[in-house]
């Protein structure tokens, strides 16, 4: 009698709730740990609250096999839908979540009815510039603000992206 192969259960992608917090603030904060040395202090994702945010509906989470693999943080003001930070855990990384992240803020934006979704990222972060950058977003802008350079990048929406 042969053992069953472990189930594994697609990604689902929901809404954070205040349960999801430290799971968020871990997420975050192994994800971007190792940005430290180059920039020279914590990335801004590391310094959010994300309780506060979560109560304000900003945060999703991708849970897969009933772990939270990555999180997206997404923030609709009346100028703009800006997609504020996307992370995966660091051993869940390289499976495909961060796109399926991506796509979801970008669908997210579209649903709202709006046509293009902004974003930034740390100028030291170059492989994120350059990945998203191969997800069709352009650079915006250059600009040093509460102390950190960052890149700004949109990308035009259809209602098939």
């Amino acid at each position: 009698m042969s053992a069953e192969p472990p189930s594994h259960s697609p990604p689902m992608i929901r809404m954070a709730n205040a349960a999801d917090a430290d799971a968020v603030h871990a997420i975050v904060n192994a994800a971007y740990r190792s940005y430290i040395p180059r920039i020279g202090k914590s990335p801004g994702p590391m310094l959010d609250d994300y309780p506060k945010r979560i109560t304000d509906g900003q945060v999703w989470v991708l849970v897969h096999d009933d772990a939270i693999a990555g999180i997206l943080v997404l923030v609709e003001t009346p100028e703009s839908f800006l997609l504020d930070n996307i992370a995966v855990a660091p051993d869940r990384q390289g499976k495909g979540h961060g796109h399926t992240l991506l796509e979801f803020a970008e669908a997210q934006a579209v649903r709202r009815g709006w046509r293009e979704i902004r974003l930034y990222t740390n100028a030291l972060m170059t492989e994120n510039v350059a990945l998203y950058e191969r997800a069709g977003y352009i650079e915006t802008a250059r600009v040093t603000e509460k102390g950190f350079d960052r890149v700004y990048m949109s990308k035009h929406l259809t209602t098939t992206s």
